[in-house]
């Protein structure tokens, strides 16, 4: 197991661009006045997590519901759907409130959001993808519980559902009575209650863990960091065109979208100052190796090298030093590919600047990026090819096969 010196945490947290990072890990101190609430209790959201919907899924899962949950809410996908029939009264009462829009939402930022996600969506698929995607693997709890869950034994599947949540969010419809969001996300809430009710019972992520319960709201806040966060840093260094008002609907998008995952408003950043603040004290400090991770990013970058459109492993792994740094890089053992580093350190920026109509001739390179971008949709939005993302089912039981 590689061995994390204070040293290389330093260095990757300026690699990363978060700096501040403080060995050992420091007590919760950002400010809720910097919240979309603009107050609030200042607890540590480590200790938070979602009571109503834990205590209903628990008993769902206690009382051998799942299967009827999960048959219910499968024909439920669309925002202006009604709640389907057949589910217990008490979960169908909670998502009766859980899936309004919060009094702070604001529909024309939301819009903005969509078309924003919409002109830049090769670069948000790669940022997710292979930067975000491969972060996950090196947040300690966040590999875990993964690795020891259900999801853990299939990461195609696992992947699909996350994407599939990604997708959903920058549709250009998706808080419209069209789109899936309001649906989605309220299916991934569930999903995070049912796997805090079971983890806990699993002998192996118990032997592991540094938490009694996981996927507390400050878990869910790390999660955005390493996605919503990363991608805005990304394409701020990447010098992506952004106006000011795209770069605050784009926040938004995400701000709605972790109220609706059960993240207390008090603990949503108002602003990306805030945001970029509250991830220097809360992500980049757990950043470590841990063999659960090492095998998920194995895995995660397998099944996109598998699909046959040119991209090589290399290629991938190189990318994936570009966007995280040397540090993670050699954590997870990634070779190195001289070539394939030029290509992307000359290419990428040549990329970007045809893509936003700054180069008249698409630059050498261009046709490998492109492929790169359906390799990672392919292998992981739609399951290789079959045209429809992967539904999101409840779970009943932890990593099976043990």
């Amino acid at each position: 197991m590689p061995e994390m010196s204070r040293r290389s945490v330093l260095t990757l947290g300026a690699a990363l661009g978060l700096a501040g990072v403080a060995v050992p890990r420091a007590a919760w101190s950002w400010s809720p006045v910097g919240s979309v609430l603009g107050s609030g209790s200042g607890t540590d959201p480590q200790w938070v997590w979602d009571d109503d919907i834990d205590r209903i899924m628990a008993n769902v899962i206690d009382t051998g519901q799942v299967p009827a949950v999960n048959a219910a809410i499968g024909s439920w996908v669309h925002n202006w759907q009604p709640l389907p029939s057949g589910l217990p009264p008490e979960l169908a009462g909670f998502l009766q409130g859980s899936t309004a829009m919060p009094a702070w939402a604001d529909m024309a930022k939301l819009r903005r959001a969509a078309d924003f996600n919409r002109r830049k969506d090769t670069y948000l698929f790669l940022i997710y993808g292979l930067g975000g995607g491969i972060m996950s693997t090196v947040i300690p709890r966040e590999a875990k519980s993964v690795y020891w869950s259900k999801g853990g034994a299939d990461m195609q599947d696992r992947a699909a559902k996350t994407f599939s949540f990604g997708y959903d969010l920058s549709d250009i419809n998706a808080f419209e009575n069209s789109g899936q969001f309001k649906v989605t996300s309220n299916k991934t809430r569930m999903v995070h209650a049912a796997v805090r009710h079971l983890l806990p019972q699993s002998p192996y992520w118990k032997a592991v863990a540094d938490e009694t319960i996981p996927i507390s709201n400050q878990d869910i806040l790390v999660t955005f960091h390493s996605t919503g966060t990363f991608a805005h840093k990304k394409l701020k260094e990447w010098k992506v065109p952004m106006s000011s008002a795209d770069e605050e609907a784009f926040l938004h998008s995400w701000q709605v979208a972790l109220h609706f995952l059960g993240v207390r408003d008090e603990y949503i950043p108002a602003t990306w100052a805030a945001a970029h603040s509250q991830a220097e004290q809360i992500l980049t400090p757990k950043l470590a190796w841990t063999p659960e991770g090492q095998d998920l990013a194995e895995v995660l970058l397998g099944l996109t090298a598998q699909v046959d459109l040119g991209v090589t492993r290399g290629f991938l792994n190189v990318f994936v030093r570009y966007q995280l740094g040397n540090d993670i890089g050699d954590w997870l053992g990634l070779k190195r590919d001289y070539v394939s580093a030029a290509t992307i350190r000359a290419g990428w920026p040549t990329y970007i600047a045809f893509r936003e109509g700054l180069l008249p001739i698409a630059p050498v390179g261009f046709y490998m990026f492109d492929q790169l971008v359906r390799a990672i949709a392919m292998a992981f939005l739609n399951r290789g090819g079959s045209g429809t993302t992967t539904p999101i089912t409840i779970p009943d039981i932890n990593r099976p096969g043990l």
